[in-house]
């Protein structure tokens, strides 16, 4: 056990930070999901955490994934909605295309939100 692991941190700020869930020091992406296209590291680089457990292992992220945007889409469709009076049909439009840049950081911002959940309910003792 890495004497490090005791002293863990919040989980949604360990969350935000990309952290193993495991031993909270490792990083799960080689850089942050906010500027760009991380590589994600196989295994965690301190506790050797394997992020990727097996093949299609991230389909539950993009469950994930969806239900994020659906909700940001929703929340400016709304804000359009009530600022600019629009349609709701054009302002969904609106809000979409508003949504664009922030698909990558949601698809990588649910990766880690998979593998919180997973080493929640079934950890790998590995």
């Amino acid at each position: 056990m890495i004497p490090a692991m005791a002293a863990k941190g919040s989980t949604i700020a360990d969350i935000f930070r990309q952290r193993c869930p495991r031993c909270r020091l490792g990083k799960i992406f080689a850089r942050s999901v906010f500027l760009g296209f991380p590589k994600m590291h196989q295994r965690c680089p301190v506790c050797q955490l394997r992020f990727e457990r097996e093949p299609g292992y991230f389909l539950g992220a993009m469950y994930i994934s969806y239900g994020l945007a659906l909700v940001i889409i929703t929340s400016f469709a709304a804000a359009l909605w009530a600022t600019t009076g629009w349609w709701i049909t054009k302002a969904t439009v609106g809000a979409v295309i508003l949504f664009l840049p922030l698909a990558p950081a949601t698809t990588y911002f649910s990766r880690v939100l998979w593998i919180y959940l997973d080493q929640t309910f079934d950890p790998d003792r590995s």
